[in-house]
């Protein structure tokens, strides 16, 4: 009779976590091709502002969410496993001093890979911003609206709560922003050295993200300040294609999350 091996807990852990994280932004992606492929049969043409609608919700909203409840539907959990509740003042200040320090660790990552010279990647909403920056002001409420609550939900209260049980808050905290991390390979542009470099920038955001979910043990405090993060950035490069005389590759959205 054959035996079946079965992957040690942590190894079964790691995987299920990538493959949660991979997962959502497998499913985003499709959905997103599909309506662009069913609106060009239709002959209807995307605006610029269309197409990030279209992302933002099939994406951050419908595909990380839905991942997110349907794993926790099969795990038989409910939002409790999340940590879901109103921020308390504690969490508040939890807020305001992560947001703090997650621009400080990305613009002192910008930094230094300005000073020493290294190519980094730039997010395609530079491309889109580009044509028209207007969209820049959508991304300001949506990012506390869809892509704060929806990136965090998934990737910290489903990918990290799933790696802590096998490997402890620490190790939880840093495989799950590796993985936030470097799915966003796919949202840059440039060479893969370059795109690497971008992501060593992000993992220090995303560590914070997930420090503070983890001391609060509240989703919202995560999705507050990435949500604060992304409007800050966004905010500020929409005054530098409105004001300033710079390139769009010049303009430091590959930040973002």
């Amino acid at each position: 009779m054959a035996t079946t091996t079965r992957l040690p807990d942590p190894v079964r852990s790691f995987l299920a976590a990538i493959a949660l994280g991979g997962g959502g932004l497998a499913v985003g992606t499709i959905l997103v091709v599909i309506t662009q492929l069913a609106a060009l049969s239709a002959g209807v043409e995307l605006t610029p502002l269309a197409l990030v609608v279209i992302s933002l919700v099939l994406l951050q909203g419908i595909a990380f969410g839905g991942v997110a409840l349907v794993y926790t539907r099969y795990r038989g959990l409910d939002r409790s496993y999340f940590g879901v509740s109103v921020p308390s003042l504690r969490d508040i200040v939890a807020v305001v001093l992560g947001y703090v320090t997650a621009l400080v660790a990305a613009f002192v990552g910008a930094f230094l890979v300005s000073t020493f010279g290294v190519q980094a990647g730039s997010n395609q909403v530079t491309e889109i911003a580009a044509q028209d920056p207007e969209v820049l002001l959508l991304l300001i409420p949506a990012s506390f609206l869809l892509i704060g609550p929806g990136e965090e939900l998934l990737f910290r209260g489903v990918v990290q709560n799933r790696i802590r049980e096998s490997f402890g808050p620490v190790p939880g905290i840093a495989l799950a922003s590796a993985i936030f991390a470097a799915i966003h390979y796919v949202a840059l542009t440039g060479g893969a050295g370059g795109r690497l470099v971008t992501i060593g920038i992000l993992f220090f955001p995303s560590v914070v993200f997930g420090s503070a979910y983890e001391l609060t043990d509240n989703i919202a405090v995560p999705a507050l300040i990435h949500g604060a993060y992304n409007a800050t950035l966004f905010s500020l490069a929409y005054l530098v294609f409105k004001f300033a005389e710079m390139n769009p590759g010049e303009v430091p959205t590959g930040l973002l999350f």
